[in-house]
C-alpha cells in the first residue's frame, strides 16, 4: 500500500463510529407484544425499552450503521432472528434514529446460563466500502 493511499485509509478509519456496549437479552416475542384486537408493546417491552434508553446514553450515529453481535442465551431455546427484531426495535432512536440506517448485521448465538446478555458493536461501515456494494 503506497503511503498515500495508507494516508487516506487512516483518514477514513479516524472518522468511523464504532460503539460496544454489553445489553440485557429482549425478552422474548411472546411477551413483547399484546394482543386485544390490536397490537401493543407489553409492560415488559416498554421497561425493556426503558432500560435500551438508559444504558445507551450516547449520541446516535449518523448514516448507515453496521451491527455485530452475539445474543447468549440463558438456555437452548429461542430464535436468533426473534432476539434481533426486538432489540433492533428498542435501539431505534438511541443508538440510531431509524433502523433504516442498518446496512449490514453480523449476529451469532451462544448459550450462557450463568451470564445471559448481548454483546453488540455498532459502527458506521466504511464509507468507500458501502459505495462499491451499491454499485
Amino acid at each position: 500500500m503506497s503511503l498515500k493511499r495508507a494516508a487516506e485509509h487512516h483518514a477514513v478509519m479516524a472518522v468511523i463510529e464504532e460503539r460496544t456496549i454489553t445489553l440485557p437479552v429482549p425478552p422474548s416475542a411472546n411477551q413483547y407484544w399484546q394482543y386485544t384486537g390490536r397490537v401493543f408493546t407489553s409492560q415488559q417491552a416498554r421497561a425493556y425499552k426503558d432500560q435500551i434508553a438508559y444504558m445507551v446514553r450516547s449520541n446516535k450515529i449518523d448514516g448507515p450503521v453496521a451491527l455485530n453481535l452475539t445474543v447468549f442465551r440463558p438456555r437452548k431455546s429461542g430464535d436468533l432472528d426473534n432476539y434481533l427484531k426486538i432489540m433492533l426495535d428498542a435501539l431505534q432512536g438511541y443508538l440510531y434514529e431509524n433502523d433504516s440506517q442498518i446496512v449490514e448485521i453480523h449476529a451469532y448465538r451462544q448459550d450462557d446460563k450463568d451470564n445471559p446478555r448481548v454483546e453488540l458493536t455498532a459502527y458506521s461501515p466504511d464509507e468507500h466500502e458501502f459505495e462499491a456494494k451499491d454499485n
